[in-house]
C-alpha cells in the first residue's frame, strides 16, 4: 500500500503515541515486586534460570515439564533476565511492560494495513493497551508468557496477511515458523490456524463471495475447502502441541479429574465465564488474579440464561453477516477462547483475566468498526448502519474519554500487584470463599515472621478446601513450628484417619511426635516415634526425637545408636551436636570431640545450631550444658 508522505507520518506518530501512553499509564509497575503466586517457580527459585543463558538452561528449557507447561522460550526470556538484571524485580518487569508495548503496535500496523482505517486501528489498540484486564498478563512477572506468546501471534498474522496478498511462498514459511515459536513461549496461540481463517473472512474477504462491506477484497476469492487445505501444516502444529500440552500438564498434576469437577459444572461455568468476561470488558472492576472455580454451586439458571446471551449475540451477528467486521469479532473472542474457557479444567479458577488477553481483541474490534459505522462522514466502504448519524467528533471525544478512563484504572490496578500482602488482601476483598487467597496471604504473612497471622489465614483456607494429607500435614508442621502444637496434633490425627498411605502416615507420626515432645508429653511422643520408625525405619527426624526421649531415661547407648543412624541418613549440625552430647554421656569424651568437629565442618553457624540443640534438650527435661563444647 503506497501512502502519501503525510499518512506516513501519521502512522508514526501514532505508533509513538501508542507506546507513550502504554509506557504512561503503566509507569507504577517499577515500583512492584516478586510476587510468590508462581514468580518463585519461574525465578525466585529456580537456580536453573538464574544461572542465566547458559548451554545447561537451554537444554533444561526444552526438556522440562515445570511449572506444567512446556514453553522453552519462556524458560529462555527470564533466564536471559536474570542474566542481565539478576533478582532487580524492576528489569523483569520492564521487559513484559515492553513487550506489551510492542503488542500494542504490532496489533495497530496489522488493522491498519489489513483494513486501511487508521482511526478505528488506534482505537482498537489503545483498548488493548490500557484495559484494565490485561494489567495481570503484565504485571504479573511469572505471565512473560502471555505477552511473548502474543508477540509471535502478531508476527505470524503480519505474515500471513502479506501472503495472502502477495502470494510468496517463503511468506507461508514465516507462518509456519512464528507459530512454532509463540507454542513455544505458551500454548494459548494454539487457536492461530482457525484466526487465519477468520482473517480470511474478514479483513481479507478471501472466502468467496466477496462482501460489498468492510474492506474490499485483497486477493481472488478462494473456496472454503481451498482455505482449509492451505493450513494443513498450521492445524498439524496445534494438535502436535496441544498433545504435548496435555502431557505437561498431567506431569505437573495441573488437570483435574471429573470427578473434582464435573461435565455439568464446566458446561455450566463455561457459559456463565464467557459471559463473565464480556462484563469485565464493559466494566473492568472487581479484578482479581484467583477467581475460585465454583464447583457445583452455579444454579442452574444463570447458566440458562448465559447460554441464552451467548446464542442471541450469535444470531445476531450472522443476521448481520453483510457487516463481516461482527462475525469476524465475536467468533474471534469464542475461539480463542476455548483452550482457556474451562472444557478442560487446569487449576483452580473458573477464569482469570490472563486469559482475556487474546479474546478481547475480537471484541473491541467489533464494537469500534459498528460505531465507525454509524459515522456517516468517515469516509468508510463500511455498510452504514440503520439509525442515527454519530459525528466524528462525537466518536473521537467519546473514545478519548473511554481510554484515559481505562488508562486511570489500569494504573490504579497496577498498585495491587505491590507486593504479596497487598495482592491477597485486595483479591479477599473482591472474591469470596478463596481459599487460595487465604493461602497465599498466609505465606506472605509467615514471611514477614507474622506467625500468629498467619495461622489464621491457614486456617480459613483449611476451612474452604479440603487439601489433600501431604498438604494438611505441613500446615500441622507450621502449627508447630510457630507454638500451636496441640493445633498440629488435630491435624495430623486428621491425616491418620484419612490416609493409608505409608510415607504419609510415617510423617503424621513423626509430627505428633514433634507436637507432643513439644507439650512434655513424652509417653506420647516416644510412642509417635516408635509408630513413624516402624513405618519408615529411616526417619531421621524420629531418631533424633527418639535419641533425646533416650536420653531422658538415662538409655545413652541407645541414644548413641540412633544418632548415629540419624547423622549417617541425613548429617547435620544439630544432630552431630546431639550425638557429642550423648556420647559425653556415655563417658565416650573422645568421640564426643570427634562429633562436633564434624557439626563444625558442615555448620554455617554453629552457635545458632547449638541453641537449637540445647532447646531440643530442655524440651526434654535435660540440661544442656554440654552442647557443643
Amino acid at each position: 500500500m503506497n501512502m502519501p508522505v503525510s499518512g506516513e507520518k501519521r502512522i508514526v506518530i501514532f505508533c509513538l503515541l501508542l507506546v507513550a501512553v502504554t509506557l504512561a499509564f503503566y509507569n507504577p509497575i517499577v515500583q512492584n515486586r516478586f510476587t510468590d503466586f508462581d514468580d518463585s517457580v519461574y525465578i525466585l527459585r529456580n537456580t536453573q534460570i538464574q544461572s542465566g543463558l547458559t548451554w545447561d538452561t537451554v537444554k533444561w528449557s526444552f526438556t522440562t515439564f515445570r511449572a506444567g507447561y512446556w514453553h522453552p522460550l519462556t524458560w529462555l526470556s527470564h533466564a536471559l533476565d536474570c542474566q542481565l538484571f539478576r533478582l532487580n524485580p524492576v528489569g523483569h518487569h520492564y521487559i513484559n511492560l515492553l513487550l506489551h508495548a510492542a503488542n500494542v503496535v504490532l496489533l495497530f500496523l496489522l488493522l491498519w494495513r489489513a483494513t486501511g482505517l487508521a482511526w478505528p486501528s488506534l482505537v482498537v489498540s489503545a483498548f488493548f493497551a490500557l484495559h484494565p484486564v490485561n494489567v495481570e498478563s503484565v504485571a504479573w512477572i511469572a505471565e512473560r508468557k502471555n505477552v511473548l506468546s502474543m508477540l509471535f501471534f502478531l508476527l505470524a498474522l503480519h505474515a500471513y496477511d502479506r501472503y495472502a496478498r502477495t502470494g510468496r511462498r517463503y511468506l507461508y514459511g514465516w507462518v509456519f515458523v512464528l507459530f512454532a515459536l509463540g507454542l513455544m513461549a505458551k500454548p494459548q496461540i494454539v487457536t492461530l490456524p482457525f484466526v487465519l481463517l477468520l482473517w480470511d473472512y474478514w479483513p481479507l474477504q478471501r472466502m468467496a463471495p466477496a462482501s460489498a462491506t468492510g474492506s474490499p477484497a485483497a486477493t481472488a476469492p478462494r473456496s472454503f475447502a481451498f482455505l482449509v487445505w492451505e493450513k494443513i501444516p498450521l492445524f498439524i502444529l496445534a494438535a502436535a502441541d496441544s498433545v504435548i500440552t496435555v502431557i505437561s500438564q498431567r506431569a505437573g498434576a495441573a488437570v483435574r479429574t471429573a470427578e473434582e469437577v464435573p461435565v455439568s459444572a464446566r458446561l455450566d461455568n463455561v457459559f456463565v465465564s464467557y459471559v463473565r468476561y464480556i462484563g469485565k470488558m464493559f466494566w473492568p472492576s472487581r479484578l482479581a488474579p484467583m477467581y475460585p472455580h465454583p464447583g457445583n454451586a452455579l444454579p442452574q439458571w444463570q447458566a440458562a440464561a448465559a447460554l441464552a446471551l451467548l446464542l442471541l449475540i450469535s444470531a445476531f451477528v450472522l443476521r448481520w453477516r453483510d457487516r463481516r467486521y461482527l462475525a469476524f469479532g465475536w467468533f474471534w473472542y469464542l475461539g480463542t477462547l476455548v483452550p482457556m474457557i474451562g472444557i478442560v479444567t487446569v487449576g483452580e479458577q473458573a477464569m482469570a483475566d490472563r486469559f482475556a488477553y487474546i479474546p478481547f481483541i475480537g471484541l473491541f474490534v467489533a464494537l469500534t468498526w459498528t460505531l465507525n459505522a454509524w459515522n456517516s462522514n468517515t469516509g468508510t466502504q463500511a455498510a452504514p448502519v440503520p439509525g442515527p448519524r454519530i459525528s466524528a467528533a462525537w466518536l473521537g471525544g467519546a473514545a478519548v474519554l473511554a481510554v484515559i478512563a481505562l488508562g486511570c484504572l489500569t494504573y490504579h490496578q497496577l498498585s495491587y500487584w505491590r507486593d504479596d500482602e497487598t495482592l491477597w488482601r485486595y483479591t479477599l476483598s473482591v472474591t469470596q470463599r478463596n481459599y487460595m487467597a487465604h493461602d497465599n496471604l498466609a505465606l506472605a504473612l509467615a514471611k514477614q515472621g507474622r506467625s500468629d497471622e498467619a495461622v489464621v489465614e491457614f486456617r480459613a483456607a483449611n476451612a474452604l478446601h479440603k487439601y489433600p494429607p501431604a498438604q494438611v500435614l505441613e500446615l500441622a508442621l507450621y502449627e508447630q513450628r510457630v507454638g500451636h502444637p496441640q493445633e498440629a496434633i488435630e491435624e495430623c490425627d486428621s491425616v491418620l484417619r484419612v490416609s493409608a498411605d505409608p510415607k504419609v502416615q510415617a510423617a503424621a507420626w513423626t509430627e505428633l511426635g514433634q507436637a507432643n515432645l513439644q507439650m512434655r508429653r513424652y509417653d506420647k511422643a516416644a510412642e509417635s516415634y516408635q509408630n513413624a520408625l516402624r513405618l519408615s525405619p529411616e526417619n531421621g527426624t524420629a531418631l533424633v526425637g527418639s535419641a533425646v526421649l533416650a536420653l531422658r531415661q538415662g538409655q545413652s547407648d541407645a541414644a548413641v545408636t540412633q544418632l548415629v543412624h540419624a547423622v549417617k541418613i541425613e548429617p547435620s549440625d544439630v544432630s552431630f551436636l546431639l550425638l557429642a552430647e550423648a556420647l559425653r554421656r556415655d563417658g565416650r569424651s573422645a568421640e564426643a570431640d570427634f562429633a562436633v568437629a564434624e557439626a563444625r565442618k558442615i555448620s554455617t553457624n554453629l552457635n545458632e545450631s547449638q541453641s537449637a540443640a540445647g532447646q531440643l534438650l530442655s524440651v526434654a527435661g535435660l540440661m544442656p550444658a554440654s552442647v557443643g563444647n
